[in-house]
């Protein structure tokens, strides 16, 4: 019933994909039994290094023998700008005096060109493990990426978050767009806009990006169940990506206290913010955020405000204090479950049959 271009291309049973969540959640066993529940399951490989990328894939494929996609990030020109780096320390430093952490004044120094390196390393990891589906966020791979890439028959995936952006997305070369809609959870990945801020709903994205690519079309942002998939089908998506829904699986490899506060928040508790790491996203609202609320159109830019702010994030995540996590969370909590992957995929398909069978 739900098979289609998308099923087909990626081989999957399901049209669901896995968010590739970075910064840990999506660990072997998330990425695994998505895959093995007939999903797409993905890793987010965004920070991760070379090594632990093949490391990763390697243990992956001991637990699945279905096909697995991977996401990296597009590195993007900075400006690394001292005075910048030198008045978020400041604003961070009474943060880190109450997580008993050592004050800076320091930038930290991460350049455009260890980014690139990083990136072609990861690229290079990516076709000798011989992963099948690889995505791209905060923009587009080159044209000789995208041709080595396809030499090894790998579906590439693009993230748009207008119209304009996917139209982008077909241009460069990949088989899909992913159309992200302002519901979502974690990171924007816009890319065409200085500000990064488009925040268009994914009911009204998904229909008109459908209309001017013909590539097909993945829908993402505050999907939890099969209402969402169903809907984003009618609107001429041809299958889903959800994060906060496999977020809060046992499976994920979330920090405990993030998944808690995803399953005991509201739909209006979230917030498009830059504070954590200099690009937006949406996550829950708590005191971090509140407290450089004020002063966020003058952060440093990503990489560099997501560096300075790392001791904080870890030193917060290991003392349990979520006031100062970055909880990223889409704007459908109240749908989130703790239950198992395979457990939530079975609800999907069942929901859409008898969500279908009632029209």
């Amino acid at each position: 019933m739900l098979m289609n271009l998308v099923t087909n291309l990626l081989k999957i049973e399901h049209p669901i994909i896995q968010a590739p969540m970075a910064g840990g959640i999506t660990t072997s066993e998330l990425v695994a039994a998505v895959s093995n529940s007939g999903g797409l399951g993905m890793i987010g490989a965004g920070y991760m290094t070379p090594d632990q990328i093949r490391e990763q894939i390697r243990e992956i494929k001991q637990l699945t023998s279905k096909p697995i996609g991977i996401n990296l990030f597009v590195p993007n020109k900075f400006d690394a700008n001292e005075d910048k780096a030198k008045s978020a320390n400041q604003l961070l430093n009474p943060i880190r005096e109450k997580l008993n952490l050592p004050p800076k004044n320091h930038m930290e120094h991460p350049s455009f060109h260890d980014a690139l390196e990083k990136y072609a390393e990861q690229i290079k990891v990516v076709i000798e493990e011989k992963v099948p589906i690889c995505s791209f966020t905060f923009g587009l791979p080159s044209k000789s990426v995208v041709a080595e890439l396809k030499q090894h028959h790998m579906v590439l995936m693009g993230t748009a978050t207008t119209v304009k952006e996917a139209i982008e997305v077909e241009k460069s070369g990949m088989d899909m767009v992913v159309a992200q809609g302002s519901e979502a959870g974690g990171h924007r990945g816009s890319f065409m806009n200085d500000e990064q801020d488009n925040l268009v709903g994914l009911m009204s994205l998904i229909p008109q990006v459908a209309d001017n690519v013909t590539i097909p079309v993945i829908a993402a942002g505050g999907i939890m169940d099969g209402r969402g998939l169903a809907a984003s089908i009618c609107l001429g998506a041809q299958a889903v990506q959800m994060g906060t829904a496999f977020l809060t699986c046992i499976e994920s490899g979330a920090h405990q206290v993030h998944k808690e506060a995803i399953l005991h928040a509201f739909e209006d508790e979230t917030i498009v913010t830059r504070s954590f790491s200099g690009k937006p996203a949406r996550g829950l609202i708590n005191p971090f955020i509140l407290s450089m609320q004020d002063n966020e159109k003058d952060l440093p830019e990503f990489p560099v405000q997501n560096a300075l702010t790392q001791d904080i994030r870890k030193a917060s995540g290991l003392q349990n204090k979520k006031d100062y996590m970055s909880l990223w969370s889409g704007q459908s909590p109240r749908l989130s479950k703790n239950q198992r992957v395979k457990t939530l995929i079975e609800s999907i398909i069942s929901d859409v049959k008898n969500t279908i069978g009632k029209q």
